[in-house]
């Protein structure tokens, strides 16, 4: 995280999870990432990654992972989703490296 710190960056993780479980799971994982509560599904809704999703042919409702590039003036500069995990880490300094000039 350390990269992402020295180009001046905050990273954030988000799930439906409650705020004790999330810090239960931060703490057991020692993520060294704030881990923020959103039960009731208002900040995934409205950033478009809660929605209906399908697997083995049964459809429920979900979050998409997904990552949001935010600039200093709040404007969402790129988003992965869903996120691939390998190198997705250093797609993401890439690409705010570049940003940050």
């Amino acid at each position: 995280m350390s990269e992402f710190a020295k180009l001046g960056a905050v990273v954030l993780g988000i799930s439906p999870d409650s705020a004790a479980a999330q810090k239960k799971f931060e703490e057991k994982q020692k993520l060294g990432v704030a881990l923020l509560s959103d039960e009731d599904n208002a900040v995934c809704s409205a950033y478009g990654c809660y929605g209906e999703k399908s697997m083995y042919g049964r459809k429920f409702l979900g979050n998409t992972r997904s990552t949001y590039l935010i600039d200093p003036k709040g404007k969402v500069a790129k988003v992965w989703s869903p996120v691939r995990l390998d190198s997705h880490a250093e797609q993401v300094l890439e690409t705010l490296a570049d940003l940050a000039g």
